[in-house]
């Protein structure tokens, strides 16, 4: 049985100007937008752009597939905007607890330390794929449904968690009605957190199957054959 051949990175650039392309380039460019606004307890504005990235996420997909405007470069940049985006809430989201007076949620801050690790591992596991002429797959039904349920829980975190939440600090507020309780807040993020891991290891045998194919014998002579074959031309551009 004749094995898959691994998807190589040319042609990447191709059919660049698109929508959804623009609006994943738009989620990356609301990221130091999004840390701003949330170091600076600018809580409400903070869940409004995350909002705005989420949809966008959401439309980006059904964009492409309804208008034929499906692209390598916008199955790259889908996922980096994802990683990106929850690394930099995780990372709010732990200095937040840390510096929190509630003893139960400074000591379930380490919890965000494992959302940053695997974002960081998928991230530079995604660089790493693509400096060796493989690239990576696109989010599957997992990866989707964590990112969903990510965006949710933070969302609702910052909006009525125990002294993070902005709607719970307000000096109306009454704080039985307005701010969750923290059982239910470390339930929220320990299943976002194993929804997360779900879909991590749900990537695992198509990685594992890329990364084998790339490199038996067969691979490496194909990746090498291919190189020379860019420098040739390279070359002969000149």
């Amino acid at each position: 049985m004749e094995k898959k051949k691994v998807e190589k990175v040319e042609g990447l650039f191709d059919n660049v100007w698109t929508i959804p392309n623009l609006l994943s380039f738009i989620r990356i460019l609301l990221i130091p937008v999004f840390a701003y606004l949330f170091y600076n307890h600018h809580l409400l504005g903070a869940v409004i752009v995350l909002a705005l990235s989420g949809l966008s996420d959401l439309f980006d997909g059904k964009i492409a597939r309804r208008f034929n405007q499906v692209s390598a470069l916008g199955k790259l940049l889908d996922p980096i905007a994802d990683k990106l985006t929850q690394a930099t809430i995780a990372v709010m989201m732990f200095f937040s607890f840390v510096k929190a007076e509630n003893e139960t949620l400074h000591l379930f801050a380490w919890v965000f330390l494992l959302f940053i690790v695997k974002e960081l591992v998928m991230l530079i596991g995604g660089l790493l794929m693509l400096l060796y002429g493989i690239r990576p797959g696109a989010a599957e039904i997992y990866g989707k449904a964590a990112t969903m349920v990510f965006y949710l829980v933070m969302v609702a975190v910052m909006m009525f968690g125990p002294e993070v939440g902005a709607f719970s600090n307000q000096p109306y507020a009454i704080k039985e009605i307005w701010t969750i309780p923290n059982p239910v807040l470390m339930v929220m993020v320990v299943i976002a957190l194993l929804m997360t891991f779900v879909a991590f290891f749900s990537y695992m045998p198509e990685t594992h199957r890329q990364v084998k194919e790339r490199f038996s014998p067969e691979g490496k002579a194909r990746f090498k054959a291919e190189k020379e074959k860019k420098a040739a031309e390279k070359k002969a551009a000149k």
